[in-house]
C-alpha cells in the first residue's frame, strides 16, 4: 500500500504531465476552494466524455451560476 505522500506525489506528477505546471496548480486550488464532493462528482461523469467537453460544460455551469 502506498503512503499518503506517495499518492500525492504520483497524483501531482500525473496532473502536471496531463495539464502542465500552471494548470495542475490551478486544478488543485479549485478543488480545495470549491465546496463540493469531488469523489461523488467524478463518479457521476460520463466515461465517454472528453476533457474538452467536460471543460466546456464546467465553464457553462460557472457562467450560469455567477
Amino acid at each position: 500500500m502506498k503512503t499518503d505522500i506517495e499518492i500525492k506525489i504520483e497524483a501531482m506528477d500525473i496532473l502536471i504531465k496531463s495539464l502542465g505546471n500552471v494548470e495542475a496548480e490551478r486544478f488543485v486550488a479549485l478543488v480545495q476552494r470549491d465546496k463540493f464532493d469531488y469523489t461523488n462528482w467524478r463518479e457521476n461523469l460520463p466515461e465517454e466524455e472528453t476533457i474538452e467537453e467536460l471543460s466546456r460544460k464546467a465553464m457553462e455551469y460557472r457562467n450560469n451560476t455567477e
